[in-house]
């Protein structure tokens, strides 16, 4: 099975038509269809079924299309981290980043690292634990950020300088906003957004015994989605503070919780991870400043 095989593959599963697909690759259809008719006998599966004027991908084309994602991109990395072996001033850098204000520390880190480096280019995929650290353990990303402790045996890592408070993001005219800080009572019988993540791990942290009172209204990965539900007042939004706009026009506030519930925020690397020249010149920054400043605040 070969990359460009995959290549056209991915790209007539974009486009669901065998023409538009042949155009974007500069090869003729035939061409094209040859080569899926080939990697359909080897892999003993039919990857399309095809209409009057469009193909569409079968169950097992689904499967081959979210591993060739995978493998076109690992490929694509490896391309440009060999061609930029010998590029002293810049190559590629992978995040893949948690929500929460202190990505603006890592941004002001890549900052600047493209000061001393003009040619970097960074990649960002944003997700929830389970996103992010599926794609380090790929090998997609050189970096992930998750908000819970990493797992040692598997992850090397770093702790951003300050940590993430959680509170409760509701409408200004919500019966709460009254309140200066929420408690796990004022929530009992309440519709309730958080992530999936969070409602199994932190918030039964913070609201012991009575965790069964309280009721997920719905899940969001991404904390803005959740808070134009609970704009509409269809719920409210247990986030870290600063993640969402509560400006004095954005008719949203935020009280903090009590007691106080703080996340941390890790930077993490696989264990044993063999870096490109550039991800291990900003390994060595980020470490040196983030500690600089942990040592600072304490």
């Amino acid at each position: 099975m070969e990359i460009r095989t995959l290549r056209y593959f991915l790209a007539v599963a974009r486009e669901e038509n065998m023409t538009r697909a042949a155009e974007q690759l500069h090869v003729t259809q035939p061409t094209l269809s040859k080569a899926l008719k080939s990697l359909e006998d080897e892999l003993g599966k039919k990857l399309f079924t095809r209409h009057s004027f469009s193909i569409r991908l079968t169950e097992e084309g689904v499967l081959l299309r979210n591993r060739a994602e995978d493998l076109v991109s690992m490929a694509d990395r490896i391309e440009k981290e060999f061609v930029s072996l010998d590029d002293i001033t810049g190559g590629d850098l992978y995040f893949g980043l948690a929500e929460s204000y202190q990505i603006s520390f890592l941004a002001r880190e890549i900052h600047r690292f493209k000061q001393a480096y003009p040619g970097l280019r960074y990649h960002i995929t944003s997700g929830d634990t389970e996103q992010v650290a599926e794609k380090l353990d790929k090998g997609l990303l050189d970096f992930a950020v998750l908000a819970e402790t990493p797992d040692a045996a598997k992850y090397e890592s770093l702790y951003f300088p300050e940590s993430d408070v959680w509170g409760l993001v509701m409408p200004k005219d919500a019966p709460l906003a009254k309140k200066k800080a929420i408690q796990v009572d004022d929530l009992i019988g309440l519709p309730l957004f958080c992530s999936g993540q969070s409602w199994e791990k932190d918030i039964p942290h913070w609201a012991g015994e009575k965790m069964s009172q309280l009721r997920l209204e719905g899940s969001f990965r991404l904390s803005y989605n959740a808070s134009l539900f609970a704009k509409e007042h269809l719920g409210y939004l247990l986030t870290f503070d600063r993640l969402i706009d509560t400006s004095p026009d954005s008719g949203l506030l935020f009280r903090p919780l009590m007691p106080k519930l703080e996340t941390k925020l890790f930077l993490i690397w696989k264990r044993y991870q063999t870096f490109s020249p550039i991800a291990e010149r900003f390994l060595r920054q980020i470490q040196t400043s983030f500690l600089d400043s942990l040592s600072v605040t304490v």
